[in-house]
């Protein structure tokens, strides 16, 4: 397919400068900042007891901060009711099956926490090729162009790291929750995944490298004919690939976990509050706040409802069925909606 000629917009950012800059650009640099300062001090090491459990300060606040994001992809679905009416059976019905059948059989709550960890994977890979896309497309460049590159790229950079790196075992050891419901086959994924790690991670680096390369080189051609490559997108695909195999393929400071879902929760909330901010304000019912009043207070509640969420999630007792049932509907309503919500948006702007 030949490139569109582009025709440059009047911004090449989603919001503005500073909004981009500073919730979209560098968070996975900030991240990174601060999952180096924190390793080894008190707020990471030290253990406390928050309702029975033993935590450090590190890890309870990104445990919140995790949840209250997944929980924030509601204000997207049922709080813009132009997106509401469209699905009223994946945002009203499939919920409530989901959990009944998590409820009646052990099968499909274990399934579901697995495919939980993997989707958030997948899911996490995609937002930032979203971005991505949005960035190009800024500067007038066909939406098809190069769109299957950016999907690969960004799998590669956030999921290789993981497969061929140091975390490989903290995300395939929930396979292991199949024991709960007596498969041997399941279980042994974990021990199977440890002793191939070498293979899995030379797989990973010789068709990786081999895929940059023909990455760059496709670019440079599309480039040669007009496409123009987004220089906020090159900056936040560099910085966010740097940050995942620093963090998920070594883990030299021990907060992998805490630095990838900082950054990406960061990014969701403000793009879910620069694109449903002003539904949020009807929605709550603020309107009458004169000016910017009226805005802020809706930050304010939006903010508190999804940290509210995140409270609730690490204070419960897993251990109770259908409170766990809960969280994982949260979690893959999360993943699902946010993955065609952006389809469906792109027809109103």
């Amino acid at each position: 397919m030949k490139p569109k000629t582009p025709a440059r917009s009047r911004s090449p950012y989603i919001v503005s400068r500073w909004y981009d800059w500073a919730f979209f650009l560098l968070p996975p640099t900030i991240a990174l900042a601060i999952g180096i300062f924190i390793s080894g001090r008190p707020v990471a090491t030290e253990d406390f007891t928050f309702w029975d459990q033993e935590v450090t300060r590190s890890d309870l606040f990104i445990g919140i901060f995790i949840h209250a994001h997944l929980f924030a992809v509601f204000f997207r679905s049922h709080g813009n009711p132009n997106i509401r009416k469209l699905h009223r059976f994946r945002f009203f019905a499939v919920p409530a099956l989901l959990l009944a059948g998590m409820m009646l059989s052990s099968w499909v709550l274990v399934t579901a926490s697995v495919l939980a960890t993997f989707w958030d994977v997948y899911h996490s890979g995609l937002q930032t090729f979203g971005f991505s896309r949005i960035y190009d497309s800024k500067l007038g460049n066909d939406a098809q162009v190069g769109r299957k590159l950016d999907w690969w790229l960004n799998h590669l950079l956030y999921a290789g790291p993981i497969v061929a790196g140091a975390v490989m075992m903290d995300h395939f050891e929930d396979f292991s929750e199949f024991e709960l419901v007596g498969s041997a086959f399941f279980t042994q994924v974990p021990a199977f995944m440890e002793g191939n790690h070498r293979y899995f991670t030379w797989a990973v680096l010789s068709s990786g490298f081999s895929f940059l390369v023909y990455y760059v080189l496709a670019y440079w051609r599309l480039a040669r004919k007009g496409y123009q490559v987004s220089f906020h997108k090159v900056f936040l695909l560099v910085t966010t690939g740097l940050c995942s195999i620093y963090s998920w393929g070594f883990n030299s400071w021990g907060e992998a976990f805490f630095i990838m879902n900082l950054f990406h929760a960061m990014q969701y909330f403000a793009i879910v509050w620069a694109f449903e901010g002003k539904h949020m304000v009807k929605m709550f019912r603020l309107g009458f706040v004169p000016g910017r009043w009226g805005k802020a207070l809706t930050l304010v509640v939006f903010l508190g409802l999804s940290g509210a969420y995140g409270y609730f999630v690490q204070a419960l007792d897993t251990s109770i069925t259908v409170l766990w049932g809960l969280t994982l509907v949260v979690s893959l309503m999360h993943f699902w909606y946010d993955g065609f919500i952006w389809s469906v948006k792109k027809k109103q702007v």
